[in-house]
């Protein structure tokens, strides 16, 4: 299908070609483990589901469209996906990593990757000056995210590419924040862009799922290897209901960007908030690179409470449309406590160096009314000082 075609159509339309058995517009679930063959070695494109699904190829497909490369990989979750990216690593290699990234992410490069042989350093990639430093003749990736979890940190994307390539290194993207509707990291010189296809992409908060993208034929031979080898791959029914989220990426980016902004511009004028971090307020420090390498700034804002923890504590048990709760991206929308939530992977002295604080609250602001979000957010705020 041709790639002059806009994001919309080609969300709904890459890959969902009509079934050619029985001219379902749908793609069907194909819900099996193994496929029948014609005789031996002779199949009719798939043999068994761990290596390939059709579900999950149109899936595949549309998202390889969507992000601006060849070739996409679907997994069972994001971690597991973020582990197939790190499964072409080898004992020896050495990772840069931007501080300021998910709690799961940490997990895995400081807890499970060392024991292989696998060596990270950890910078402020807000400063890609920095990223350069830390690069040593066995710097095989540079690893970031843009916006970043949970503090929404913009880092400038083409100037890590630069870096990462002077070096002989792949620069690796976790974008699942902004989504492929909203940036591009391809198009911008990196090499892989990853997603948690919970978030966003599936977009209703009801299943679990990873992608990754590339446009290099070495590096989906790697990609694939590991895949295939370690198995993390999805069901074909959350390839369906992934893919089926997928349909609907653009228009609920709008609403969500929509209703963030309000949704920040409203935080601005309550005193019991010292911060809100939102990359379209004009004064955020990556307001500039985002007007730069995205299309809008999305629906995650971050706030640090004046009251310290337990303001903040009061406030995520307060609100009544946002639900408290793990996760993000969903049409719901959900108030997050990093501290000992999504980040609670890392040490206290680490977070506390990070910016991320027992303050800090982290809201996915989901499709609803903007005004009905604002005012829950006002009683939360109300019933939270009067507690206080």
């Amino acid at each position: 299908m041709s790639k002059d075609l806009k994001f919309e159509t080609r969300a709904i339309h890459v890959g969902q070609e009509r079934d050619a058995a029985t001219g379902a517009t749908i793609v069907p679930v194909y819900q099996t483990a193994t496929f029948t063959q014609d005789a031996i070695g002779k199949n009719r494109g798939y043999e068994y589901s761990r290596n390939d699904n059709p579900t999950r190829h149109a899936l595949e497909d549309a998202l390889a469209s969507l992000e601006g490369g060849r070739f996409c990989f679907a997994y069972a979750s994001g971690m597991a996906a973020i582990a197939g990216v790190a499964g072409i690593l080898k004992s020896g290699d050495h990772v840069v990593v931007a501080d300021d990234l998910y709690g799961g992410t940490y997990r895995l490069f400081s807890k499970q990757l060392p024991n292989l042989g696998i060596q990270f350093t950890y910078v402020d990639a807000t400063r890609p000056e920095e990223i350069d430093k830390a690069v040593t003749p066995d710097t095989q990736m540079i690893w970031i995210e843009s916006p970043t979890n949970p503090l929404l940190r913009l880092v400038d994307i083409s100037a890590c590419a630069e870096i990462a390539s002077r070096h002989g290194a792949h620069l690796v993207v976790d974008n699942t924040f902004a989504t492929p509707y909203l940036q591009n990291p391809l198009a911008l010189g990196a090499h892989i862009s990853v997603h948690s296809t919970t978030k966003y992409i599936g977009g209703h908060s009801d299943v679990i799922g990873g992608a990754v993208v590339v446009d290099d034929d070495d590096l989906r031979d790697r990609l694939l290897l590991v895949r295939n080898a370690t198995g993390g791959v999805p069901g074909p029914w959350d390839a369906w209901l992934t893919l089926r989220g997928l349909k609907t990426l653009a228009v609920r980016m709008r609403q969500h960007e929509i209703n963030a902004a309000q949704v920040a511009e409203f935080l601005l004028t309550r005193n019991e908030i010292s911060q809100v971090y939102y990359p379209g307020l004009p004064d955020h420090p990556g307001h500039e690179i985002a007007k730069q390498q995205m299309r809008g700034f999305g629906g995650m804002v971050a706030i640090a409470m004046e009251g310290g923890a337990a303001a903040a504590e009061r406030l995520c048990e307060a609100t009544k449309i946002f639900c408290l709760g793990e996760s993000l991206g969903g049409a719901e929308s959900l108030i997050g406590y990093p501290w000992s939530m999504s980040h609670g992977a890392f040490p206290p002295e680490e977070k506390r160096r990070k910016g991320i604080t027992e303050a800090t609250v982290r809201l996915s602001v989901g499709i609803e009314d903007a005004d009905d979000l604002c005012d829950d957010l006002r009683q939360a705020l109300d019933r939270s000082a009067r507690a206080g």
